[in-house]
């Protein structure tokens, strides 16, 4: 049997007339960047996560740099950040001039420790970024209070948690504004670049949008210097068709997970979420000491495979500068050594999933 990692055509065949009729929609019309739909999506998107505003953008890399500079964060700023997330996030917080400062992870969760959060801030701190790695929401009512207490923003990356939620609050909700990734490969995926950006801030979500459209509140009118970071409007209309279908697709991907439970064998580790948390397992990541031996035993099963994320932020080469040790970050360093992630999607079958877990328990 071959298990691949993700597969992404199952998907697409399940809403196939709606997605070729939103497509051939805009191919018909020639309006292919802005309009009606873009305004579509945006609606019907912050309604799903609730909140007042959704900017639609180019990518979920652009989103975090533009929420970063609507927020006023730049040159002598820091910006806490965990130290396993896609290098995107930090990344951003150094494009628009600021430094990246890392902080450990809560091992069982993946996601940034918050009782380690008030060791790294100084006078230069600005931001927090909580990343809900994975699908799992990061540790947000803790976060928030000490981010309240010191008077610093909040900007939520929420590109791998589409829907997660603590108690029902929605990721998204919790900070001054947040991120999404559109990426082909999200629980919400465009067939292309794509991301958005949420706050309830206006004001913050009409400088999002200015930044997006070269800096103009109207054409040629430019208040300040932006970039061109628009979603294309065929991505638009993507996104529209499947925005209704994410709830039952996250259902089948929770459901891949308890299979997962199921099958596994209880000496494997894999992930644990805290009561009142809603994983939307964007990913579904083991660990496993001996590592190179299961990903060598996956291989000749024909099952799919990745590391997310092979090297800690503190250690590659892009941030070496900063002369980190292993034992700044013991818990990234640990795990970095250690997580698989295995087939996870919402078309997975239950025969795959215990096909996985058996040649998974050759490797105890």
């Amino acid at each position: 049997m071959k298990v691949p990692f993700v597969d992404l055509k199952p998907q697409y065949q399940s809403i196939k007339p709606e997605i070729d009729a939103a497509i051939a929609g805009v191919i018909e019309n020639t309006s292919f960047i802005g309009g009606g739909i873009i305004k579509d999506f945006e609606k019907a998107f912050a309604e799903y996560i609730g909140v007042d505003h959704c900017v639609a953008c180019a990518n979920g890399t652009d989103a975090i740099e533009i929420a970063l500079q609507a927020l006023g964060i730049g040159e002598g700023d820091e910006v806490i950040v965990p130290a396993i997330t896609w290098i995107a996030t930090a990344g951003a917080v150094k494009n628009v001039g600021a430094e990246p400062v890392f902080v450990d992870l809560i091992e069982r969760e993946f996601t940034m420790n918050p009782d380690l959060l008030e060791d790294v801030i100084t006078d230069q701190t600005k931001a927090i970024i909580p990343v809900h790695l994975y699908g799992l929401p990061c540790r947000m009512p803790e976060v928030m209070a000490i981010a309240r207490k010191h008077d610093l923003y909040v900007l939520e990356d929420c590109a791998q948690a589409h829907g997660a939620n603590i108690d029902g609050k929605t990721v998204g909700t919790f900070g001054d504004i947040a991120t999404f990734s559109f990426y082909p490969g999200k629980n919400l995926g465009a067939y292309g670049d794509a991301g958005g950006i949420v706050t309830n801030d206006e004001n913050l979500a009409n400088t999002c949008r200015m930044i997006c459209n070269h800096g103009q509140p109207k054409k040629h009118v430019h208040k300040m210097i932006g970039r061109n970071s628009r979603m294309d409007t065929m991505q638009a209309a993507i996104l529209n068709v499947k925005l209704p279908h994410l709830t039952d697709w996250t259902k089948k991907r929770q459901q891949v997970a308890e299979w997962y439970g199921i099958y596994l064998p209880e000496e494997i580790k894999r992930p644990r979420v805290p009561e009142e948390y809603e994983h939307v397992y964007h990913l579904y990541v083991i660990r496993a000491k001996n590592r190179e031996e299961v990903l060598r035993l996956l291989d000749d099963a024909g099952i799919g495979h990745a590391i997310h994320y092979p090297t800690a932020l503190p250690f590659v080469n892009a941030f070496v500068y900063k002369d980190h040790d292993k034992t700044d970050f013991p818990v990234a360093h640990q795990l970095s050594k250690e997580i698989i992630s295995i087939p996870m999607f919402s078309e997975l079958k239950e025969e795959q999933v215990k096909y996985v877990s058996k040649v998974l328990s050759n490797t105890i």
